[in-house]
């Protein structure tokens, strides 16, 4: 009975404790978008906004390791054995990727854009060899530093595009 006891207490704490980070963490992440929302980013190789001047590219990457709670190993173990996805992961996947672009994100505040963000996974066995221990994710991408065309500098461009086709004919 003790075991019983003790297991059921410790997936309580579990659910509990890792209920509660994973709520404080993406209150955190939530925040962090909102700061950096104004800093646009595609996977697309192509510039999301037309450059007037580039003054620096720059190779950047971010990483994060994120830990699954006891909980949903549990949960996980016993998805296992009945098949389909396995959820619980779900949280801690989407976590970890959009952590991984806050920190890249981070790293060129100055920055007009971000461009080709690549992201690569891996799961980190634990010890014990009964699972997914945690997940790392790797953010990398182009940052593209200079001055955006506005509008009115994309007029002005047209206009002198126009004047020298018809010198030039």
């Amino acid at each position: 009975m003790l075991p019983l006891l003790t297991f059921l207490t410790l997936l309580l704490l579990g659910y509990l404790s890792g209920h509660w980070l994973e709520r404080r963490h993406y209150r955190s992440i939530i925040e962090r978008e909102q700061q950096l929302q104004n800093l646009p980013h595609s996977n697309s190789r192509d510039l999301l906004l037309p450059m007037q001047d580039i003054t620096r590219v720059e190779l950047l990457a971010g990483s994060v390791v994120i830990s699954i709670d006891y909980f949903k190993r549990v949960v996980a173990i016993l998805r296992s054995l009945v098949g389909g996805p396995v959820a619980s992961y779900e949280t801690l996947i989407d976590r970890a990727r959009r952590e991984a672009i806050l920190r890249l994100k981070q790293q060129c505040p100055d920055a007009c854009q971000l461009i080709n963000i690549r992201i690569e996974t891996s799961a980190i066995h634990n010890a014990a060899g009964n699972g997914i221990g945690s997940v790392e994710l790797l953010a990398y991408g182009t940052a593209i530093y200079g001055r955006v065309q506005t509008a009115t500098n994309a007029a002005t461009v047209s206009q002198l595009a126009a004047s020298q086709q018809s010198i030039t004919h």
